[in-house]
């Protein structure tokens, strides 16, 4: 079975996500609308203004959509309850690095307690199949090599961020072994990926929509990393092994119940500077420079 196969194997579905207000989640919701899912979304309000969830009429592919923190567990339980989903994809978390900084707490509950929350939710849910909770390619311990984690890497993390991203993979990894291994039970597996770029990105501290509003307003972005190597992908192309994998689950693939880096060829990865390089022959109003108090990008 193919890739598209895979996806194709969600069409019709009910379909429960968390973070349908965000950037990945609003293309998220327009695409499984494409397939024909019933969809219900789960997040808090959109958090910029523009913002995608708006801009894109995504409320208007939604079979239900539901205001509400992830960390209110009987809020979150009763809504995918109600909903009845084949297949849970989870996106909401607080993904903000330098935010992570100012409120560890809040990053810590968002992201961990956020997460056993949606995994109890999918406990007192039993029509859920599949389940994809989505982290990020930064719950690895860093050991500055120059090449790319594998899956069996020691997990780890100095900020808040990373580190409550590494433990909701072991919350992961403890509900998939003692509640989830029964053979009517739903699989569960978790994506890793990140440096995720496209239209509708508003969110703070995103090198392209930082560079646009630079432009705008005619401002020199500060750049404390030029040199920096970052994985960029694609919107669709991250989100199509999302639903690669909640396919694969669905269909009961040997193995997907498991942790799956998503990202580009190590051959197409490129430095902050060529990134900016490029942007520059669109846009070429644009001006940054290197900014060790600047902005962390």
């Amino acid at each position: 079975m193919g890739l598209n196969a895979h996806i194709a194997s969600l069409a019709g579905r009910r379909v429960f996500v968390t973070g349908h207000t965000g950037f990945k989640g609003g293309w998220l919701i327009h695409w499984l609308s494409a397939l024909g899912c019933e969809v219900t979304g789960y997040a808090l309000p959109p958090e910029t203004s523009p913002n995608l969830f708006n801009l894109s009429f995504v409320q208007g592919h939604l079979a239900g959509h539901h205001l509400g923190d992830i960390r209110d567990l009987d809020r979150l339980a009763s809504a995918m309850i109600a909903s009845r989903p084949d297949v849970v994809l989870h996106l909401a978390a607080q993904a903000v690095v330098r935010r992570s900084y100012e409120d560890p707490a809040a990053t810590w509950n968002t992201n961990l307690i956020g997460t056993v929350n949606l995994l109890e939710a999918v406990r007192k849910t039993d029509t859920v199949r599949a389940v994809v909770v989505v982290t990020t390619d930064k719950v690895y311990e860093n050991r500055a090599w120059h090449w790319g984690y594998r899956e069996t890497d020691t997990l780890g993390g100095h900020d808040a961020y990373s580190a409550s991203k590494a433990a909701s993979e072991l919350a992961i990894q403890s509900y998939r072994k003692s509640f989830f291994s029964g053979g009517g039970a739903p699989l569960i597996a978790s994506a890793r990926g990140g440096n995720v770029i496209g239209g509708g990105d508003w969110t703070q501290d995103r090198l392209v929509a930082d560079v646009a509003r630079g432009v705008a307003s005619s401002t020199p972005i500060a750049i404390r990393n030029p040199t920096s190597t970052r994985p960029w992908q694609h919107v669709l192309d991250c989100l199509s092994g999302y639903l690669t994998l909640a396919g694969a689950l669905l269909n009961r693939v040997e193995g997907a119940d498991s942790c799956f880096n998503f990202g580009p060829p190590i051959t197409d990865n490129v430095t902050v500077a060529d990134l900016l390089d490029r942007l520059k022959q669109i846009w070429p109003g644009l001006d940054w420079c290197v900014e060790p108090s600047g902005t962390a990008l």
